[in-house]
This record gives structure tokens, C-alpha cells and sequence, in this order.
């Protein structure tokens, strides 16, 4: 027998879940809604919160843990302010994902060839690669937080992580580079 104590959500959530859950004709119905709105309170949709999600819609956790492991969207650990997503499928791996992916992790100090996504240690990127980002004739795509990115190449990803590190300096404080 478990002694595990059970996920209980701050009162707040449970309320906008409850209330999101009635706008819906069956509870299951209202399974993303609910992941998108735990992901936002908690930055990620933890192991114990997909549970609870499971039994507040009253279906199986395997039914809320398969949608959290195939949409891009969803995180089960939080990501950096900067999620980057390179698209590894067939259009984009054949203009080059794979060797964007790579310089991107060697910008940044990741490891290419880690599978799942890794932060950099100041939090500040997120580096995954992901299924299709539905913009194969624009290929090689990535996705940096909600944007799309497209027609990527090594100059545009520099570019690119150059824009996110003005966005995220104001932010620092003055001890880090």
C-alpha cells in the first residue's frame, strides 16, 4: 500500500479548472485546456499534477501522460525563458535541422547529442528538438517560445539567440555575462 500524499493544486487553480471543466459537455473533453492551464501556473506539467488531471477528468493518466509527450507544447520538467524547438522531421532534416540543432547546442554549451530537451545552466535556453512544426516548405523551421522561425540557417540562429539575450539582459543582474 502507497502513503504517497496526493497533488492537491492551490485554491486558485482548482477554481479556474473547475470552472473551465463545466464550459464542456464531458470532462475528458476539457483534458488540453486543463494541461495548458496547470502548464501556466506551474511553468511545466508535473508528474503529480498529470495525475490529478487524470482523476479530476475522471480518465486513465496514461490518457493525460500521452498528450504531454506528443505535443510540443507541453513540458513535464520547466524550460528556460527561451524554449527553442528545431523541427527533425524528413523536409527539415533534409535542409539541415540536424546541423542546426547541433551548432545551436554548441552556441549555447549544450550537448547535441543529449535526446530531450536541456537548459543552460543560467536558464535562459531551452534547446529541444521536436516533430514536425507544420512548415515543410519552409524548411528548416524552428519555433522560439510561441514564434515560428523559418528558412533557418547558421546566421539567422545567431541572429536569433542575439535577440533573445537583449530581451533577457535587462532582466539580469549585473554579476552575470
Amino acid at each position: 500500500m502507497s502513503h504517497r500524499k496526493y497533488f492537491k493544486p492551490a485554491p486558485e487553480l482548482e477554481s479556474e479548472v473547475d470552472a473551465l471543466v463545466a464550459r464542456y459537455p464531458s470532462p475528458r473533453s476539457a483534458v488540453v485546456m486543463v494541461m495548458h492551464t496547470v502548464q501556466e501556473y506551474f511553468g511545466c506539467i508535473p508528474a503529480d499534477a498529470l495525475e490529478w488531471i487524470a482523476r479530476k477528468l475522471d480518465i486513465e493518466p496514461i490518457n493525460v501522460y500521452e498528450l504531454v509527450t506528443f505535443y510540443p507544447m507541453f513540458h513535464q520538467a520547466p524550460v528556460g525563458k527561451f524554449h527553442i524547438k528545431v523541427c527533425r522531421t524528413l523536409s527539415c532534416a533534409l535542409r539541415g535541422s540536424w546541423r542546426l540543432h547541433e551548432f545551436l547546442c554548441d552556441r549555447l554549451g549544450l550537448d547535441s547529442g543529449v535526446d530531450g530537451p536541456q537548459t543552460t545552466p543560467d536558464g535562459m535556453f531551452t534547446v529541444e528538438f521536436v516533430e514536425c512544426l507544420a512548415s515543410c516548405g519552409t524548411a528548416p523551421a524552428m519555433m522560439c517560445n510561441d514564434e515560428l522561425y523559418e528558412e533557418m540557417d547558421r546566421e539567422k540562429t545567431s541572429e536569433l539567440i542575439e535577440q533573445c539575450k537583449k530581451k533577457w539582459l535587462p532582466n539580469m543582474d549585473s554579476n552575470h555575462d
